[in-house]
């Protein structure tokens, strides 16, 4: 085989993951009371601009979640057992592998030929000068510096074109493919594109796909010829490492929810429901959880992690699944911190629907604890729920970065914002200052965080019964 599949614990449940929000979407496209609140999400345009935005970073999440390694090339044709490389690489790795090996000597900065700080040269013809050296592959086509401007703005011009006839083929192929199956014509379906009569805002469709398209091409062309944001102390693309940072942003905010939404849900449910001593020891176990500050608490699980890895070497093969266990464990960790907030709502909204008459009649009736919480609880708290879970995305985000920030967050090999804004903070203090990477970290963890707020904010008018119009 040309390559051998690496299957990481992470990788496993992010299938998994996507397996479940398939089916979840085909069951939730058969039941109309709980597809109509989705669709007020998607006719929002802050909700369509902020799904198509999170779309982009989950896809390059999951092209960064297939993991192989390569095969080595083998010298002697006899031999009949293939080996394979240690270096674990992704899909993603193989889309951008010229912005992966072009590495530089140290550090340039976005869009620069040049390296950022001088050292000792030789000519050709010996003479020893202190200058700034020609970088290796930066903008090595060109003949001279003063060519640079130039050639960034036609190379520009030139993808903003490209993608914008892109763009064009795949609306006018998607247009017919509609037209074709609602068998319309193209000059009444202009028309109801111009007066806006369609269920969603096609015209923010549009040009949001617009944008990300020029965007995506824009950046992909020039990282080819320019380090777009710079390299960092040991001249790697910092671009590159952006890109390698989102995976580790949304296993974080995915599966550390996918751990802390069954304590919650079960905890507070119980607790609002059944009350008595249930509840006192419900909430004992949360409030002593609380009173534990969740750094020391994290730190300590992280450290006993680390310390059975370096006794135990031998279970892990190579270092992307020494690092892969420890986002594991932290996920896990995050999960069984965070639970406490969503569970005490859970308790007091499950207290209040426990007195309501629909549930009383229930109860009067002689229904069973199981079919009243499956049938009555938990349907009036999803929306809750799912507000939380949207909410708690982005806190978990920031909290990776806040944790690599101190030392006990994933493992230094692996790419995140937060190892980013770590290694930074002693880069801020050079002269000049170094300033691509802490800025490269904060625009894509802004974006992500931003969207995802965004979306949980429309989630929350469309599933909240108190905010539905009547």
């Amino acid at each position: 085989m040309p390559f051998l599949p690496v299957f990481l614990w992470t990788d496993i449940l992010i299938y998994l993951l996507l397996a479940v929000v398939t089916a979840s979407i085909f069951y939730i496209r058969q039941r109309p009371h709980l597809l109509t609140p989705w669709r007020q999400v998607f006719q929002r345009k802050r909700g369509v601009i902020s799904v198509m935005i999170l779309f982009c970073y989950v896809a390059i999440g999951l092209l960064d979640s297939v993991h192989f390694r390569q095969a080595l090339d083998s010298t002697n044709t006899t031999q009949q057992e293939q080996h394979y490389s240690s270096e674990v690489i992704t899909v993603l790795d193989l889309l951008v592998t010229p912005i992966r090996q072009q590495l530089e000597k140290s550090y340039s900065s976005p869009f620069a030929i040049r390296s950022f700080t001088r050292e000792m040269k030789t000519s050709e013809s010996g003479e020893v000068s202190y200058d700034y050296s020609t970088l290796r592959f930066a903008g090595a086509h060109l003949t001279s510096k003063e060519q640079k401007s130039a050639d960034v703005f036609y190379t520009v011009i030139k993808s903003s074109l490209w993608a914008i006839i892109s763009w064009l083929a795949v609306i006018i192929a998607f247009m017919a493919y509609q037209l074709r199956s609602k068998k319309r014509s193209w000059l009444s379906q202009l028309k109801t594109l111009r007066k806006g009569q369609s269920v969603y805002p096609l015209v923010t469709i549009l040009f949001t796909s617009l944008v990300l398209t020029i965007l995506a091409f824009n950046l992909a062309t020039l990282s080819l010829s320019y380090h777009i944001f710079g390299t960092d102390k040991v001249g790697q693309d910092v671009f590159y490492q952006t890109l390698k940072s989102i995976r580790t942003g949304l296993v974080i905010g995915t599966l550390t929810t996918l751990v802390m939404l069954p304590f919650a849900l079960f905890m507070g449910i119980a607790a609002g429901y059944f009350k008595g001593w249930v509840d006192d020891l419900i909430q004992y176990v949360y409030t002593t959880l609380n009173s534990i500050p969740s750094v020391l608490l994290i730190a300590a699980a992280v450290l006993m992690l680390q310390v059975y890895i370096n006794n135990h070497p031998e279970n892990f093969v190579t270092i992307a699944e020494r690092a892969d266990m420890r986002l594991l464990f932290l996920c896990i960790i995050l999960g069984m911190t965070s639970w406490t907030g969503l569970c005490r709502v859970l308790r007091g909204e499950t207290l209040k629907l426990r007195e309501a008459d629909f549930v009383q009649a229930s109860r009067a009736l002689g229904t069973g604890n199981f079919k009243i919480l499956s049938r009555h609880i938990m349907p009036n708290l999803m929306h809750i729920i799912m507000i939380a879970v949207v909410l708690d995305f982005s806190g978990l985000v920031l909290a990776e970065a806040v944790l690599s920030y101190v030392g006990v967050g994933v493992d230094p090999s692996m790419n995140s914002w937060g190892n980013m804004i770590n290694s930074a903070r002693l880069e801020m203090a050079r002269e000049p200052v170094v300033w691509w990477s802490l800025s490269a970290a904060f625009v894509s963890m802004f974006t992500l965080v931003l969207a995802a707020n965004l979306f949980a904010d429309v989630v929350r008018d469309a599933f909240d019964p108190r905010t539905q119009s009547h």
